[in-house]
């Protein structure tokens, strides 16, 4: 017994010194020094910091009602009050303050004419801004900290949006940059992401006037202490998470330090996005399973169109622009990584078994992965939990 009392109190121990660390230490654990030294091998302090977003992430998909014959349809679940509690996490400190919603702004190909009512949802929620309120965790964390969190793709709009594998030029303030590529070529990102990033409505809103309108708002009351903002997303939310931040650097002169957490994401943008992206001061941290083929393709394309839903459309049916991947091999084309990349692989987990394409990409098997991850050289520790339960496998399937 004696034992025991020992060494749980060791272990609190262990957390009050990784909590001070992280107070001291708040902005390397954000990216200000790119994550030097703390990658590989992973530091304990940045595991918990990234499965803590991962959390955030996962909530996104909890809370979001993904039933087409349910009159809440493609809304999110829970009241903002509750939110977080009923996402299955009690206690984080933050409270929501927005919910986001992303409208398509894809014109409706005459084949879905004949679909069920839920392929046309054309404004969805897809994940909301959570305020650090608590005055312990601002102190555990050494500064207020600002989480925006998108989910993955849900519905049918949002699916084809994704597949628009082709780069559209981001609006610019500052042309002739010298991060433009020799044909003067400037930034420019996939444009089924920026579609869903920059559309909206009469009645809706985009979602980057939303982000825009929250942010500039709580910049507003928090702006005189010391503030982080984290945008965490999974699959599409990656995707969203990293425009966002460009958006948030580019439109706000007094910024807080950006960070992007993002797991199994697609590539986005060209050199020159990446370039802006770094020098505005975004931080990314890109975490890739290496069996996950979303990370390798822009935008979700690949030779067999989609490989998670094939009983939800006729493949046949699509417009050429969906399979046709980019070809145009002029440099301002060519798709970038951004940020720093912490590359896992399910081939190391002794938990993952088999490697269909679903369970790749699925946010569960990524945040499993980081749990046990170790170093390059010894890729997964005895201490893991083994976090793949069998009951969220089957509806996890249809999720990407």
């Amino acid at each position: 017994m004696e034992e025991n009392h020992h060494h749980h109190h060791h272990h609190r121990n262990e957390q009050n010194n990784g909590a001070k660390l992280i107070r001291k230490k708040w902005q390397e654990y954000q990216g200000v020094r790119n994550w030097d030294g703390l990658l590989d091998p992973l530091d304990d302090n940045l595991r918990r910091e990234i499965l803590r977003y991962g959390g955030f992430a996962d909530a996104a998909y909890k809370s979001f009602d993904f039933d087409p014959s349910s009159p809440s349809y493609a809304t999110c679940k829970f009241p903002k009050r509750a939110f977080l509690e009923n996402s299955g996490l009690p206690g984080t400190g933050y409270r929501v303050t927005r919910n986001l919603r992303a409208t398509s702004g894809i014109k409706l190909p005459r084949w879905l004419d004949r679909a069920p009512s839920w392929v046309a949802t054309r404004s969805s929620w897809i994940g909301y801004v959570a305020v650090c309120q608590d005055k312990e965790e601002i102190a555990r964390l050494g500064r207020r900290d600002v989480v925006i969190s998108f989910r993955g793709t849900a519905t049918c709009l949002e699916w084809l949006e994704n597949l628009r594998a082709t780069l559209s030029h981001l609006p610019c303030q500052t042309s002739g940059s010298d991060c433009d590529g020799p044909d003067g070529c400037g930034p420019m990102v996939e444009s089924g992401f920026l579609s869903l990033y920059t559309s909206g409505t009469d009645l809706n809103p985009s979602l980057q006037q939303m982000v825009r309108n929250e942010i500039g708002r709580l910049l507003q009351s928090y702006g005189d202490e010391p503030l982080s903002l984290t945008i965490t997303g999974h699959s599409l939310g990656a995707a969203l998470a990293t425009l966002a931040a460009y958006d948030i650097k580019t439109h706000f002169n007094r910024a807080p330090l950006v960070t992007v957490i993002s797991f199994g994401g697609p590539r986005v943008g060209n050199r020159s996005f990446r370039c802006r992206l770094e020098k505005q001061g975004t931080k990314v941290l890109r975490i890739v399973n290496s069996d996950d083929v979303i990370t390798k393709v822009p935008g979700f394309v690949f030779e067999d169109c989609h490989a998670s839903r094939p009983d939800e459309f006729h493949v046949a049916g699509l417009p050429s622009w969906i399979r046709r991947q980019v070809e145009d091999s002029s440099p301002s084309w060519v798709y970038a990584e951004v940020g720093r990349e912490l590359r896992l692989s399910s081939r190391d987990s002794p938990y993952v078994n088999g490697f269909n394409f679903a369970t790749c990409h699925d946010l569960k098997t990524y945040l499993h992965l980081i749990d046990g991850f170790v170093s390059s050289k010894c890729p997964f520790r005895a201490t893991a939990s083994k976090m793949l339960g069998k009951h969220a496998r089957s509806e996890n399937l249809a999720r990407v």
